[in-house]
C-alpha cells in the first residue's frame, strides 16, 4: 500500500521543518525533500517554515481564505500605502485569499491542517494575487516575504497533482 505522493511530499516538509540539523545536498534548489530547512533560501534568520503552493488536477493553484488580524492592518497603516481603494479592489480591509501553505499537522489518511500564509512585496507591503477574481501572475512575482495569518485550513492532501515548494522562511509564531 503506498500513500499519495503529494501526501508523502507535504509530510517530508512537516519532517523537515520539525528536524532542522541534519545536513544534506541536492542539485535541484526548490526541491521539496531538500534538508536542512533553510537549504531552499538561507536568511540570517533560522528558518521554521518551508513555503509551499498545491495545485489542482486541472492545473490551478489552489487558494484559500485568510482573515487579515489587527495586527497586520496597523502596519499595513504605518507603512502609509498609497491609493486604497486600488489595493483593496478584490480583496476588503479584512479578508483575503492566498495560494502559500505552512505545512501545521499531517494526520489520519492524508489529511493536512495548513496555515494560510499572506503575500507581501519586498517592502512588505501586501500583495493581491487575484483581481478580478481571477489570479494575477504579475502580482505573484511581486511577492518576497510571507506573513503568518492564523487562519488554517484542513484539506485530503489525496485531491492534489503538484507540490512546489518556494522558500525557508523565519514566520514569528507568538502573536505580540
Amino acid at each position: 500500500h503506498h500513500d499519495n505522493c503529494i501526501c508523502e511530499v507535504v509530510r517530508a516538509i512537516k519532517r523537515i521543518q520539525d528536524m532542522r540539523e541534519e545536513l544534506d545536498c541536492d542539485d535541484c534548489r526548490t526541491d521539496c525533500f531538500l534538508t536542512p530547512l533553510g537549504s531552499l533560501s538561507p536568511s540570517r534568520r533560522r528558518p521554521n517554515t518551508r513555503v509551499f503552493t498545491l495545485s489542482t488536477d486541472d492545473g490551478d493553484l489552489f487558494k484559500a481564505f485568510f482573515k487579515r488580524g489587527r495586527r497586520e492592518r496597523e502596519f499595513e497603516r504605518e507603512l502609509n500605502v498609497e491609493n486604497e481603494r486600488e489595493r483593496d479592489s478584490d480583496c476588503d480591509r479584512e479578508n483575503c485569499f492566498s495560494v502559500f501553505f505552512r505545512v501545521q499537522n499531517v494526520f489520519d489518511n492524508c489529511c493536512a491542517t495548513l496555515e494560510v500564509l499572506e503575500p507581501r512585496d519586498e517592502r512588505g507591503r501586501r500583495v493581491n494575487l487575484f483581481k478580478h477574481g481571477k489570479f494575477d501572475f504579475n502580482e505573484f512575482c511581486k511577492v518576497e516575504r510571507f506573513e503568518r495569518t492564523g487562519s488554517c485550513i484542513t484539506v485530503d492532501l489525496k485531491c492534489f497533482c503538484g507540490v512546489q515548494c518556494f522558500r525557508d522562511v523565519h514566520l514569528q509564531c507568538d502573536d505580540d
